[in-house]
Formats: C-alpha cells, sequence, structure tokens
C-alpha cells in the first residue's frame, strides 16, 4: 500500500496533468439546467451517462430513483460498503445548474463550453456544483488507487439534480431512505470560501425566506395627469413600508426578525480573526449591515433582508399612469437562533404599527431551512487537523455559510454532523454570467480531499473511538 503523501501527490497530478480539466469540460458540456424543462434529457444524462459510469468504476453500486416531486429532477444514489461494521461517510453534490443565460455571457464564453483562461476556468457549474463534487471523487479515486482498491471505510453519495430549484423531492426522498443513506458524518463541498486564500470549513448553512410584499389599490392604472396628486401611489407606499424595515445602510429595523442577544458566543468565538473577502471586483461594503459586528458575523453569524426584485408599472415602457399595484419579492437569510415561522407574524405587526396596513404579506414559505453543527464537533476537529496536515494552513471553521444548502434535510433525518468544504470564492460569479473555477482552489481541493480519504481510513475517527 502507497503512503498519505504518495495519495495527495498522486491526487495532486490529476489537476497538473490535465485529467480534471478534461472531465470538468465533459461535465460542463452536459447543459444539465434544471430551471428550463427543456433541458430534462440533459438533466437526466448527467446522472446516467456522466456520474453512473464513474462510480461504478471506482466499485459502488449505483441506483437512480425518480423523484417523487413530478417538478424534481432524479437522485442518484451510490454505496461503496467494504464492511458494515466501518464507519460511514455521506457525501453530496448536485449536477443540476441555474439556467445558462448564454447571450449574457462575455464575448468568447459559452456556458457550456470550459475555457480556463489563467486562473480563471469558465463554464456553467465549473463552481456551482459540478467541479466541486469532481474534485472530491476524483481525489478519492487517487486514495482508492494508494490504498489498493480497499479504503478501511465505507462511503455513499447522493447526487441530486433539483437543487438550483429549491432541493425539490429532496426532503421527502431522504426521510424514506434513512437506512440506506444511514452514515457517521456528512463532508461534501458546496459554496464558497471566507476568501480565496483560506481554506474553509463550513457547519451549516444561513436558510432562505422568501415573502412578497403587495400594495394592490385598484384593478388598473388611471392618467398620470387627471389623477397624480390625488390619488395613492402603490410605488411610493411600498418603498415607503421597505425603508421602516431597513434603514439607508441596510440595518433591519425589525428587530424581532434578529438573534436575541446578539450573536452567540459560540459563533462569535468560531469567528474570530475571519477575514471575509470577495476575490473579485466586489469586496464588502464596511458601513453596509449591522453596526458593530464584522463582516464574518454578519453573513455568518446575523440574519440579512434583501429586496431581489420589484415592480410597479411598466418600467421598460413606462406611460402616462398611476400603477394600480406595486410589488416586492423579499428574501430573509437566516440563522437557526431565529424560528422562521416568526418572521410574517413579526413583520405583520411592525407593518400596522408603522402605519401600513394596506401593505400584503403573501407567497410566504422556507426555501432552504438553516443548518448548524457545532463547530467543536469531533468530526469538525478531525476535518479541520486533516487539511491542516495536507495544506500547510490554517482552517478557517465558520458555523455556517452564508448562502443556502439543504444541509438540514441530513440532520434532521439522518442525525448527521455536517462539514462542507468549499472549493470556490465568492467572486466566481454563480448563478449569473461568466462562471468560474478558480485554479489554485481546486488544486488545492485536491490535496485537502486526498488527505482526509486517506486519513478516514486510519482507524482514528470519531466513529472509530
Amino acid at each position: 500500500m502507497g503512503s498519505r503523501e504518495e495519495a495527495v501527490a498522486q491526487a495532486i497530478a490529476c489537476f497538473d496533468q490535465g485529467q480534471f480539466q478534461q472531465k470538468l469540460a465533459e461535465l460542463v458540456n452536459i447543459p444539465s439546467t434544471s430551471q428550463d424543462a427543456g433541458y430534462a434529457a440533459d438533466v437526466a444524462r448527467y446522472v446516467q451517462g456522466a456520474i453512473r459510469p464513474w462510480l461504478e468504476q471506482m466499485g459502488f453500486s449505483v441506483e437512480i430513483y425518480e423523484n417523487s416531486n413530478p417538478a424534481g429532477g432524479p437522485i442518484l444514489v451510490a454505496s461503496r460498503i467494504e464492511d458494515p461494521a466501518l464507519p460511514t461517510v455521506l457525501t453530496y453534490g448536485h449536477g443540476d445548474t441555474v439556467r445558462g443565460l448564454d447571450e449574457q455571457w462575455r464575448e468568447g464564453l459559452s456556458p457550456w463550453v470550459l475555457k480556463p483562461e489563467g486562473a480563471l476556468w469558465y463554464g456553467r457549474g465549473s463552481a456551482d456544483n459540478k467541479g466541486q463534487h469532481a474534485i472530491n471523487l476524483m481525489a478519492l479515486e487517487a486514495v482508492l488507487a494508494a490504498r489498493r482498491g480497499r479504503l478501511g471505510y465505507n462511503v455513499k453519495m447522493l447526487l441530486e439534480m433539483s437543487e438550483e430549484r429549491g432541493s425539490l423531492g429532496l426532503r421527502e426522498f431522504v426521510a424514506a431512505h434513512r437506512e440506506l443513506l444511514a452514515a457517521d458524518v456528512l463532508l461534501a463541498s458546496d459554496g464558497p470560501r471566507v476568501a480565496p486564500e483560506t481554506p474553509t470549513i463550513a457547519t451549516g448553512t444561513r436558510g432562505t425566506f422568501h415573502f412578497d410584499l403587495v400594495v394592490s389599490l385598484r384593478p388598473g392604472a388611471v392618467h398620470s395627469g387627471h389623477w397624480g396628486g390625488l390619488i395613492a401611489d402603490p410605488a411610493l407606499i411600498l418603498a415607503q413600508a421597505l425603508a421602516s424595515i431597513c434603514d439607508r445602510k441596510g440595518r433591519i429595523l425589525v428587530r424581532d426578525w434578529l438573534p436575541p442577544g446578539g450573536v452567540p458566543a459560540s459563533v462569535k468565538q468560531a469567528l474570530e480573526g475571519c477575514v471575509v473577502g470577495g476575490g473579485g471586483e466586489i469586496e464588502p461594503d464596511p458601513d453596509w449591515g449591522e453596526p458593530g459586528l464584522t463582516a464574518a458575523e454578519k453573513i455568518y453569524g446575523w440574519n440579512g433582508f434583501i429586496v431581489l426584485a420589484m415592480i410597479s408599472g411598466r418600467p421598460e415602457n413606462p406611460v402616462n399612469a398611476v400603477a394600480g399595484e406595486a410589488r416586492a419579492h423579499c428574501q430573509i437569510r437566516y440563522v437557526v437562533d431565529v424560528p422562521p415561522e416568526t418572521f410574517v407574524p413579526v413583520l405583520r405587526r411592525h407593518l400596522d404599527a408603522a402605519g401600513f396596513p394596506d401593505v400584503a404579506i403573501e407567497k410566504a414559505a422556507v426555501r432552504l431551512a438553516a443548518s448548524r453543527t457545532d463547530p467543536a464537533n469531533p468530526w469538525v476537529r478531525f476535518a479541520a487537523a486533516s487539511m491542516e496536515k495536507s495544506l500547510g494552513k490554517k482552517i478557517q471553521v465558520i458555523p455556517n455559510a452564508s448562502g443556502g444548502l439543504p444541509g438540514d434535510i441530513f440532520m434532521d433525518h439522518l442525525g448527521v454532523p455536517l462539514v462542507w468544504v468549499p472549493h470556490s470564492y465568492n467572486g466566481c460569479k454563480q448563478h449569473g454570467p461568466d462562471e468560474h473555477l478558480l485554479a489554485p482552489i481546486a488544486r488545492e481541493g485536491f490535496a485537502a480531499f486526498a488527505g482526509l480519504w486517506w486519513d478516514l481510513g486510519e482507524g482514528n475517527t470519531p466513529a472509530s473511538r
């Protein structure tokens, strides 16, 4: 059997010698967007034609399940069981992407063609999430080769194809297949590091709560010359209602939406010294959001309110009329310290007290629930120590990532701790045009995961003690 050092070196060689670039190009070339029904065949092709044979070559038994939600894509489950008595790791990824937005990409780029330009590897899904789960699988291949085909533990993988639509059907699937998916830990990759140069472990994610604010005053628009200044303008009412929710610096004024007592002490401790950087042309605005909090505390330990879209009339073709309705689609990014079922009643009381009884709250729902594993969990410490050994760097552990992932589903139904190891950064432009993977982070991802896959077989995991 080879050594840990040989396994890590072999994994890095997969990056340096071009095997990873070739594999990622094949995966990006499949336009597996779940946000357009016209690509359903490509969504299925990703799991059936690209991932299934790859996993089977590594000794996994693979099943692809039809989603119980008719709007959701297939769910792949793969198992590599060496001995049921050994520790079991569950890993996760999603092969679906957001829409390509082909016409919005920079000249010379296409969402479905991987194009490296220096350290930036452009392509839809390169960062979210094809590149990330491909790194982990290719690193696992290297460790399997170094260990002569025996890992010393069991691996299961769940790959879904509806994450970009809110993981449709995933909760029901995991609940119905607890025994099939039973594991000691979830170890997976998605989302960004806190900064490009800082290896990161996230032990959960913020949740996303969506709702519409609507001011509907009359069936249609009326002439602005005859009625402007005489009748209520829904756009102005809505704008003032929004201003009562957040001040001009982004501080949330609905204080019962926020963690009682402020950022918990354990979260503050985990985030001490954590530097947040965009790694691109966008950097945090230092005076935006809750005063007195660090940038890390604002996005990893606090709630944020965002207006995702708003409209009144026809901005693309305005007419001289007072609109009859104004609407804003809003989002709360929230941490586990505040129960989301309180958001609507708290907001209703706030709007009424502020003089906005005519502002309706509609379509309110959790899209992705918040999750958090204690950063001091033994599995988190195990992963951080392994990564430090492989990378020679301090690992930044954060109590939850800023974005949303379905980790709560695995905690609720499988009872596993969450260890997310992101291989991307905030400037990757995921969900927009010109999405890209940052090559130096990907290369470090190979080293980090090869070391992790190796160390899991050394017999000293939290499940082995």
